[in-house]
């Protein structure tokens, strides 16, 4: 989708119900997510974090979605593709503004250069015990990525045409902080798996872009 037209469609989602809970789970990898995140709410000092749905133009006026490729470390979400994006620090107002710094410092965007649309549904992740806020936002400007060289493997530039194919939708057999050889919904983006939190975060920015078609 050429990206002036993604523009002036895409600020109509302010307007939009959020599909919520019902949507995410079609991509959770268990079904105990719902009772998982009522146990997490009564903890006293649930951690926290923001990510953004960030969709910017190509040179050529296309429309893009980022996502990035993590590193491989010693942790639950090692060389897994996710949002730009992170933990809320003790300097951040709000989880926005958590998104925004992490966002820029991760791939190197401007939270100046940021408009952001929507707050969406919040997600729990069990693996890690964070409650995460994402952000649908957009820049008009064709990003020069900087990938943040302690945390981000690769950059991932995501066609809008590519991300809104139903091709993209998998099931994958993976084995998991939680389960051996498990099939799971996934997305097949750039080559790239994604699926658990990031699938279901996914799957609600999809479908809210479905209905401005």
């Amino acid at each position: 989708m050429h990206f002036h037209d993604f523009e002036k469609q895409i600020v109509k989602v302010t307007n939009l119900e959020l599909p919520g809970e019902a949507i995410q789970l079609k991509m959770a990898p268990i079904e105990r997510l719902l009772e998982l995140k009522k146990i997490a709410r009564q903890q006293t000092n649930p951690r926290k974090a923001g990510v953004m749905a960030l969709f910017y133009p190509s040179e050529a006026m296309e429309t893009y979605l980022v996502l990035i490729l993590r590193k491989t470390y010693k942790g639950v979400h090692s060389a897994q593709v996710g949002f730009p994006g992170g933990k809320m620090e003790e300097g951040d107002a709000s989880l926005l503004e958590a998104a925004l710094r992490e966002t820029e410092e991760e791939v190197g965007v401007s939270a100046k250069a940021i408009s952001v649309l929507k707050e969406l549904t919040e997600i729990y992740i069990p693996p890690s015990n964070f409650f995460v806020q994402p952000f649908l936002g957009f820049t008009t400007t064709t990003p020069n990525f900087v990938p943040e060289a302690s945390e981000v493997e690769a950059i991932i530039e995501v066609p809008f045409k590519h991300f809104m194919d139903d091709s993209v939708l998998i099931t994958k057999t993976l084995s998991t902080s939680y389960a051996t050889d498990i099939e799971v919904p996934a997305f097949l983006l750039n080559g790239h798996v994604v699926w658990g939190a990031t699938a279901m975060m996914l799957s609600e920015v999809r479908e809210l872009l479905k209905q401005l078609e």
